[in-house]
């Protein structure tokens, strides 16, 4: 969908397209010509006139404190109550982007904690000692979920920044776990987080309309990471540990976020991985992306690589509780 801008004439007209799995359009001269849909919100001229009047009457306020705020007004909550402040605050990054907003500065205690794709914060190890064992010799495996500010979850994150080629991102709802060995070794690091907004692929699997994913989106989420660290050589150590987090990952969500969620989605990237192990933790495939990426330019034209799309179903009755987006109590059973 793309909105059309008023200049000063035909002459001046132009398009902008915005695409993060939707897509949005901006108008301007003075005034929002059109108003546009973000993960289920319409955003007009008089949203946008309430955000330069509150940023100008509260010149303290930071960025997370106006998305909050945002939120307040709108009323903009999950299904469960809870504010979806990381949601306003991507608005309102992408506002500022088109020249729409300009945001207060970013306060420089969170400049240091944005999980962005850096650089290790640590110099490397002299020396790391491999671990070639057989996967009944590592067993059983230590899970650790790891917590905001635990030890746990500063080696999660410095072992992502420093061996996965995506580095390492964390927006919204997540889950991070460290997994070791009997031994307390490091082996391996798993990361939850948001889906993505659209899937061709996924939305036609799960069967639903453009209203009950913006109500259930909430309770898929999505493998952003998954990492056997360079130096272990455990056969069959991976697909194990896909199929070990799958029991666990609804009742962890739950307890974390206070509601549960149904399906997980990754994506692979198909020319550097086959997604053996996933295929082997019996992950289905169902399709592929069409190389946009999360936040391609256009839709028409691929900006990324092919990526299959795989699925897990942690309920039996996975479509049913997400096309109704509603939840079940902890005594019945999940994984079908």
């Amino acid at each position: 969908m793309g909105l059309r801008l008023a200049g000063g004439g035909a002459g001046a007209r132009k398009w902008f397209h915005f695409v993060r799995d939707y897509r949005l359009g901006f108008g301007y001269n003075r005034r929002m010509q059109s108003e546009f849909l973000c993960q289920g919100r319409s955003i007009g001229a008089a949203e946008l006139d309430w955000l330069r009047s509150a940023m100008a009457a509260h010149p303290g306020w930071s960025r997370k404190r106006l998305a909050r705020e945002l939120c307040q007004r709108w009323q903009w909550r999950t299904p469960h109550g809870q504010l979806k402040d990381f949601a306003a605050r991507s608005l309102l990054l992408k506002l500022q982007a088109h020249g729409l907003l300009r945001l207060p500065p970013l306060r420089e205690q969170y400049r240091t904690r944005r999980w962005e794709l850096t650089s290790p914060s640590s110099p490397p190890p002299a020396t790391v000692a491999k671990i070639e064992r057989a996967l009944a010799d590592v067993q059983p495996l230590r899970w650790n979920l790891a917590l905001a500010g635990s030890l746990e979850e500063a080696r999660v994150h410095e072992h992502l920044r420093r061996h996965h080629y995506l580095g390492l991102r964390v927006v919204g709802e997540n889950l991070k776990y460290l997994i070791q060995s009997c031994e307390r070794e490091d082996l391996a690091c798993l990361l939850f987080g948001a889906a993505a907004w659209q899937s061709a692929a996924r939305d036609q699997f799960i069967g639903w309309s453009a209203a009950q994913r913006a109500q259930g989106l909430g309770q898929v989420i999505n493998n952003t990471r998954f990492l056997i660290l360079p130096w272990v050589r455990v056969p069959g150590l991976a697909s194990h540990v896909l199929s070990r987090a799958v029991r666990r990952l609804s009742a962890d969500w739950q307890g974390k976020y206070g509601h549960p969620v149904w399906l997980v989605e990754t994506f692979v990237d198909r020319d550097r991985f086959a997604g053996t192990a996933y295929r082997a933790a019996n992950w289905q495939w169902i399709g592929q992306t069409q190389g946009r990426g999360r936040q391609g330019p256009d839709p028409r034209v691929r900006s990324t690589s092919i990526k299959e799309v795989l699925v897990l179903p942690l309920h039996r009755h996975f479509r049913q509780r997400l096309r109704a987006a509603s939840g079940v109590g902890p005594s019945e059973p999940e994984v079908a």
